[in-house]
């Protein structure tokens, strides 16, 4: 009994000097070419990877983050409806990111945008810009095609 014990005992202190180690993808990355993405489509191609929607309209690109205002779930995209849905708790937002439905107090943030040197747009996620904050002007927000 009392090997086992021991054993027991060292076996969980070894776990704890070598703890799990977890490998998140980087937090900047190129999504391909400005014409690859089509004008007024949600891009969920980097969605599961990256945690983030890449959305083109009439001025511009810009990234969204993939994570609820409201409590920090998935929302998904709905194409038929045009709108992010958010499964925990039914929070709505258009595609811009705003929010119009739902518990989520403010709208989704977006992540840096760029264009990188070899004229790929270059998604930052260590950058973030509230809306509330006013921080979506800032042009490091919003890649601008016109």
């Amino acid at each position: 009994m009392f090997t086992a014990a021991m054993a027991a005992g060292l076996t969980a202190a070894g776990r704890f000097m070598f703890p799990n180690v977890l490998t998140e993808p980087p937090s900047t990355f190129t999504a391909g070419f400005p014409e690859d993405f089509a004008i007024g489509v949600v891009d969920t191609r980097f969605k599961e990877r990256y945690q983030v929607w890449v959305v083109r309209d009439e001025e511009g690109i810009y990234a969204l983050s993939t994570i609820c205002t409201h409590l920090g779930c998935t929302p998904n995209w709905l194409e038929a409806e045009s709108k992010f849905k958010c499964p925990c708790h039914g929070s709505g937002f258009y595609a811009s990111g705003i929010n119009f439905e739902g518990p989520a107090p403010r709208p989704l943030e977006r992540v840096g945008v760029s264009l990188a040197e070899d004229g790929q747009v270059l998604i930052d996620k260590s950058r973030l810009f509230k809306f509330e904050a006013g921080q979506w002007s800032d042009p490091a927000s919003f890649l601008s095609l016109t």
